[in-house]
């Protein structure tokens, strides 16, 4: 399978089978998956808090960290493969949060 630059454009709220939720920066692929996940019954739901976001330094950052370490999944998925961040990406994914004003 050809490795993909994945471009990421939203921020999604998703809601684990537990009823935990957390945000994800993500694109309409991912969400797509999300979705497919959410019908599989892997995830309880998803939703897009807000789309087009700038792509500022740290979305940049964090978009090299996903593209470094995952891939996204294709229909045929099994499960729902949450992107696991190190404590760095976490404070990423934070300043992202602030700059759209979400969390």
């Amino acid at each position: 399978m050809e490795k993909q630059h994945q471009v990421l454009t939203l921020i999604e709220e998703i809601t684990r089978n537990d009823g935990s939720k957390y945000y994800e920066i993500g694109n309409m692929v991912h969400n797509g998956r999300a979705e497919l996940a959410a019908e599989r019954g892997f995830i309880k739901e998803v939703r897009i808090l807000q789309l087009n976001i700038p792509h500022s330094k740290n979305v940049i950052r964090y978009e090299n960290f996903i593209n470094s370490h995952y891939q996204m999944q294709d229909e045929s998925m099994d499960h729902w493969e949450e992107w696991k961040r190190t404590p760095e990406m976490d404070k990423v994914v934070d300043e992202i949060l602030k700059e759209n004003h979400i969390g």
